[in-house]
């Protein structure tokens, strides 16, 4: 196997997970793990949702479509592969996308998971429909995100290529869902199947992650047989598992240590794959108020700056050359801080990776005792989304919301019971507030900027120097992320994890819209109430949150926001 696994560990938490290890042999709990035994988390019907330990094997059965698919598109020209997905159905081709880049003569692989419509018209310019082939996945078929691209760029497609649109679509989806119906109405060239018995999260080996694989011109086959050497590894006695005993590390330094922020440093050619598994950590052990908070892309502080409530996790790709990165992994280990190396030699052996955390996770979820594959809180944001979605239909505008404070061009938003709160320091300007607000962050805490803005590389930046800031001055986790992805991700935790986090949203003004083919709404419309239905079940959840909202100069408006944290927090 090329994958190597090697924690570093204090003694104190080496010899809790020796003794986690331990029990975890007496019980047998690997090979109950293999059968399928709900009993190893909550007995709720978790064995309907393990069909992704026997995948791999059935890939590699079924290889010739995918490879019958690499060849069709080849030869028929594409320039790009567009995936229309979101959470699951987009997060591991993403990782594709951009750790591979494009494959000499095969299409380009783009995603599309935001509802930003500066976002949808920046990759609208960037593609000609009639050399495109789009990949709409979605497991149920009637997550709104993907149908309202599919609607949006099969109206775009059909202007230009006619009747023959169908033809530039595929479609990966659970059998006889909503989307496997449209996708024969409008005469798809074909459609994939998910496995009912997989959840989004777990899903890379799957179809959802497997067909835009193949479609980009990858060799899906060399990718499933270097899974296939991890999940032989996983049945294994505890010395010779790197995936189970990767979960024992995480779930007892969580549930016996406190140590329940993950933070994933990945080297360079690799570091989207903490996007991926961002969703997997975060969406499948953060429930009722337990759980592992996922830290990714964190900017780098001194080692003082880091609280002992973390587990580090280096995932590096041997080719890679980093002295810095290596140099602050190695100081953590010094300084004490439990870290976990794992390093591949081939980019293939990504499919190890996966697999690999999908048991920690599953085996983390166990001991922290939780049902590591369901999602209750993102599905309590969907559902306000589509009651302000259906109130816009009806009525032709969102509820009206009204501003705890409007100045200097920001608005700030927040429920009665974090109003209240803030209101009692005194805070009378934005500066005020945001410093009222960031001084709730406590020891043990984390930090949250949510941004329901263009997920730019410049935006980004804004942020991550943000971030950077309330690190340094707090001495706390710090996480990011853009909407509406991240609901489909980290969300879950936020809102059904320990209620640990302190968060900033932020919405702006946008720029511009585009309007929902066969909708009376907008890409607009359906951003504002996807970001006013997290904050109300933020709220709901009784988290402490802020919303801050910017107008349409949004590049002035970061800047602003940014000096207003920084003076909050140097006071």
């Amino acid at each position: 196997m090329s994958v190597s696994f090697s924690p570093a560990l204090p003694p104190d938490l080496q010899r809790a997970i020796d003794e986690a290890a331990k029990q975890w042999e007496a019980s047998g709990s690997t090979a109950r793990l293999w059968k399928k035994d709900p009993a190893l988390w909550t007995n709720s019907g978790e064995e309907k949702w393990l069909g992704w330990l026997d995948i791999v094997d059935q890939q590699l059965a079924s290889v010739s479509q995918f490879k019958a698919l690499a060849a069709e598109v080849k030869e028929d020209g594409f320039d790009h592969v567009v995936l229309l997905g979101m959470g699951g159905s987009s997060l591991c081709p993403e990782v594709f996308a951009v750790t591979f880049g494009k494959q000499p003569g095969s299409p380009e692989l783009l995603v599309l998971d935001s509802t930003d419509p500066v976002q949808i018209k920046s990759l609208r310019d960037r593609i000609d429909p009639a050399r495109t082939l789009f990949c709409v996945s979605s497991k149920s078929g009637t997550t709104l995100e993907p149908n309202i691209y599919m609607q949006y760029f099969y109206d775009e497609t059909k202007k230009i290529v006619g009747d023959s649109a169908g033809h530039h679509f595929i479609a990966v989806t659970d059998p006889g869902s909503k989307l496997e119906k449209v996708a024969a109405e409008r005469n798809f060239r074909r459609v994939y199947h998910g496995v009912p018995s997989i959840g989004g999260r777990y899903s890379a080996l799957s179809d959802f992650g497997l067909v835009p694989h193949a479609a980009m011109g990858l060799d899906t086959e060399k990718l499933l047989q270097s899974a296939k050497q991890m999940v032989e590894a996983s049945k294994k006695p505890l010395s010779d598992n790197p995936a189970v005993r990767l979960g024992i590390v995480l779930g007892t330094a969580a549930a016996d240590f406190g140590r329940d922020k993950v933070t994933l440093i990945c080297s360079k050619t690799i570091y989207d794959i903490g996007a991926w598994l961002e969703q997997l950590l975060a969406e499948s052990t953060g429930k009722i108020g337990k759980g592992l908070i996922p830290v990714d892309r964190e900017p780098v502080v001194d080692l003082a700056d880091y609280g002992n409530d973390r587990v580090f996790a280096h995932i590096t790709y041997a080719k890679d050359d980093d002295s810095e990165q290596d140099r602050l992994v190695s100081d953590l280990e010094r300084a004490g801080q439990p870290v976990v190396r794992i390093k591949i030699d081939d980019l293939n052996d990504i499919g190890q990776i996966f697999f690999q955390w999908e048991i920690a996770t599953a085996v983390a979820g166990s001991i922290i005792g939780i049902d590591a594959f369901n999602q209750p809180d993102v599905e309590a944001s969907k559902i306000v989304t589509r009651e302000l979605t259906s109130e816009f239909e009806k009525t032709g505008s969102l509820p009206a919301e009204k501003p705890i404070l409007d100045q200097d061009g920001i608005k700030l938003f927040t429920d009665p019971k974090n109003a209240e709160a803030l209101s009692k320091t005194g805070a009378k300007s934005v500066g005020d507030f945001l410093r009222a607000h960031l001084d709730r962050i406590k020891p043990g805490d984390y930090f949250g900027l949510l941004a329901y803005i263009p997920m730019t590389a410049e935006n980004e930046a804004k942020l991550q120097e943000t971030r950077k800031h309330v690190l340094e001055a707090k001495q706390v986790a710090t996480v990011l992320g853009f909407g509406p992805r991240f609901l489909h991700s980290t969300g879950q935790a936020y809102k059904g994890g320990p209620n640990s986090g302190v968060f900033i949203q932020i919405t702006c003004d946008d720029a511009e819209d585009l309007p929902v083919p066969e909708q009376n709404y907008t890409f607009g419309i359906v951003k504002a109430a996807q970001a006013r239905g997290d904050f109300q079940v933020l709220a709901d959840r009784g988290r402490r949150a802020l919303r801050v909202h910017l107008g349409k100069d949004l590049s002035q408006g970061l800047n602003h926001l940014s000096n207003l944290i920084s003076a909050a927090l140097s006071h």
